[in-house]
């Protein structure tokens, strides 16, 4: 922790900030450092000037995203004592690719806003202020201020996006002897921030997530050294009050639980046990078989689940879990185990501690993390950085005492990091995933000691050969031809093959991009999503040449997928979130269009799942000794893989969930 002397009043100076850690007048002024997954990757200033009966805030928000500059200015003015909005305007970006114009005005007793172009003149819902999402964070200062002075209001609406926005008091951080004090809010962007404020009502730190849904954080300039405090500080705030939300769909472990009457799909291939038992003890699978062949303990808690259909709790092998709010939503899609491969650092350890508790754990999925290395440069991303070997080896040294099983190579590291990363990482036991980096083939990337690649586009490269144009350059106005048996194939086939290695494709989400019709008729949960993530996440499909370049590549993509497939490539489901809950799903559908059966496809979600993680002893099959993971059906997912959506009852080590009450936790249509 930093000391509060000379070093403070001296950032006070350099930065023309109005406060100290101690400060007795809210700051007038000030700069925050801006950060996406813990990397320091811009600033926000702002200064507050006061005329007559009104003030003016004016921020200036800039941050450079892998490459992409990301500014935004912004104007609010308010009366002085009530602080009650008069105008406000934001111009610039949310996102690297979401702008943003929005203007608001309150005239009388109504509001009229402009935004995307569109303006509607509306009465506000009381109590109401105007903050517009994650940034600028001055704006979010402001909110707290307003709240403060106002009697906290349970629930108030902020314009322009008239949502419904809940404040409560959160974990409180001391900071060289002054506390810091903590409160979640809820509805400002989707799901739930932490931010913290000095006894002067000062913004020191918020922990939040940017428009495109990633890791986002500011920091007052003085309090930069206690980022990794604040971060964790928000993981469990977070998740203290996601409890409360999700309470009514979960029922407490019992020492023993029965599930019976299910018929049993137990993942490994074995016939199907109809009217079956599957016992649960402490969290652990203890017997499953026919009921005729196993006694039920008379002190065990009876699930009586007849007329559905057990298999074992779904993996979802390409999570970003960037927020507690998807734990509920993993689990009410019947996942119960997901492998983030690529989070902050501070995020994911202490999530996965609290998950891990083995009392009173919090809500989520069991989850196992691969520690994202990434190299320096324009597309960065991220704070763990290594260009060397000496760097490389300790990243993995800090991952593996954290608790990971792998690591995930991002796409700016060198290749001879490559190197060293895939030989520290086997050295400990563990394994080596991610993209293959910039200037690497696949094929490289394997010789090399990847064990596994994420995202099907970096084999697709072998099945495919690009048009070019008359410059010699590929054409990317012609959809590439297709040389599924080409002795390129073959040498990416043979390499996979010999090295054993994994792919985890996540079509689902190119097929999000690929949509050529609306993307309600091919992923339906995208009308269950709330406001924030609809707006975001829905598609428009593509149309006229782009229509006929999508179809191209979805082809391709399917053929891909089918000849590697036939060639014994063994393949686990993920999603890099998608639509957030189904595209799992949706995953093992294209899995089965590709030629898979829907054994196949359900086994790269269960047990192969489960093996590439090295995890195969804990999960990924309903057999004695496993997790007490179990998914079950309203329908027979063998006979059709779409039934894997008909979720009745997830069991999470033992614990038994409702699927309905978790969805409206978070905001979702059941």
């Amino acid at each position: 922790m930093p000391t509060v002397s000379r070093r403070l009043f001296l950032a006070f100076l350099l930065a023309c900030v109005a406060l100290a850690c101690h400060a007795e007048e809210p700051a007038t002024s000030g700069a925050f450092v801006l950060h996406k997954m813990a990397n320091a990757i811009g600033r926000e200033t702002y200064s507050i000037q006061t005329s007559g009966d009104t003030y003016t805030l004016t921020s200036h928000f800039l941050f450079t995203d892998r490459g992409t500059k990301v500014p935004l200015e912004t104007t609010f003015t308010a009366h002085t004592k009530s602080m009650s909005p008069v105008s406000y305007a934001a111009k610039g970006q949310a996102s690297r690719l979401s702008a943003m114009d929005d203007k608001v005005n309150v005239g009388g007793p109504s509001v009229t806003i402009i935004r995307s172009g569109k303006t509607e003149t509306v009465s506000p819902t009381r109590p109401w202020f105007i903050t517009d999402g994650y940034s600028p964070v001055a704006m979010q200062e402001q909110m707290m201020r307003w709240w403060l002075s106002h009697g906290k209001p349970a629930q108030f609406t902020v314009y322009p996006a008239k949502a419904s926005v809940h404040i409560a008091p959160a974990e409180n951080v001391t900071v060289d002897g002054a506390t810091l004090h903590g409160y979640t809010v809820n509805g400002l962007i989707w799901g739930q921030e932490c931010l913290w404020l000095d006894a002067a009502q000062n913004l020191i730190a918020l922990v939040s997530t940017d428009a495109e849904f990633d890791h986002f954080e500011a920091v007052r300039e003085p309090y930069q050294s206690n980022l990794a405090g604040f971060i964790g500080a928000g993981v469990r705030a977070d998740l203290a009050a996601l409890a409360q939300l999700s309470a009514s769909a979960r029922t407490s472990p019992a020492h023993r639980l029965a599930i019976t009457g299910a018929t049993l799909e137990d993942s490994t291939g074995a016939p199907a046990v109809k009217d079956s038992v599957i016992l649960i003890e402490d969290g652990i699978i203890t017997a499953a078989g026919p009921r005729s062949q196993l006694r039920i303990p008379s002190d065990a808690t009876l699930l009586d689940a007849s007329g559905k259909y057990a298999i074992p709790g779904l993996w979802d092998m390409h999570a970003h879990y960037e927020q507690v709010e998807w734990g509920p939503i993993y689990l009410a899609a019947g996942v119960t185990t997901v492998r983030d491969v690529g989070n902050e650092f501070d995020f994911i350890r202490t999530l996965h501690d609290e998950l891990d508790r083995k009392q009173n754990p919090a809500i989520g999925p069991h989850l196992e993390f691969a520690g994202v290395i990434d190299g320096r440069g324009a597309i960065s991303m991220g704070a763990t950085l290594a260009d060397t070997p000496e760097e490389a080896v300790q990243w993995v040294e800090k991952y593996k005492a954290a608790g990971a099983r792998q690591i995930k190579i991002y796409s700016s590291v060198k290749p001879e990091v490559v190197k060293a990363i895939c030989a520290a990482a086997h050295a400990r036991g563990m394994t080596v995933t991610g993209h293959i980096p910039e200037g690497m083939t696949a094929i490289e990337g394997v010789n090399d000691g990847m064990d596994q690649i994420n995202h099907l586009p970096y084999a697709m490269s072998y099945f495919t050969r690009a048009v070019l144009g008359p410059d010699g350059k590929p054409d990317r106005t012609k959809p590439a031809i297709e040389e599924l048996d080409g002795p390129r194939a073959h040498d990416l086939i043979s390499t996979l093959q010999l090295h054993h290695t994994v792919l985890d494709p996540t079509v689902a989400l190119f097929e999000t991009f690929l949509n050529t019709k609306p993307l309600n008729q091919i992923e339906p949960g995208v009308d269950h999503l709330p406001a924030q993530l609809h707006e975001a996440l829905d598609s428009p499909p593509a149309t006229g040449d782009h229509a006929a370049l999508a179809d191209a590549r979805w082809k391709a993509t399917l053929d891909t997928l089918r000849n590697l497939h036939a060639a014994g490539i063994p393949f686990v489901a993920g999603t890099d979130q998608a639509i957030p809950g189904y595209s799992l799903h949706r995953e093992l559908e294209v899995y089965v269009e590709a030629g898979l059966t829907p054994l196949e496809a359900l086994q790269a979600a269960t047990i192969i799942a489960a093996r590439a993680a090295g995890a195969e002893k804990e999960s990924g099959t309903l057999e004695p000794g496993k997790r007490g993971d179990v998914l079950l059906l309203n329908a027979d997912p063998l006979a059709d893989i779409h039934n894997t959506r008909k979720v009745w009852r997830t069991v999470a080590a033992g614990a038994v969930y409702e699927p309905a009450p978790l969805w409206k936790s978070v905001g979702f249509l059941p």
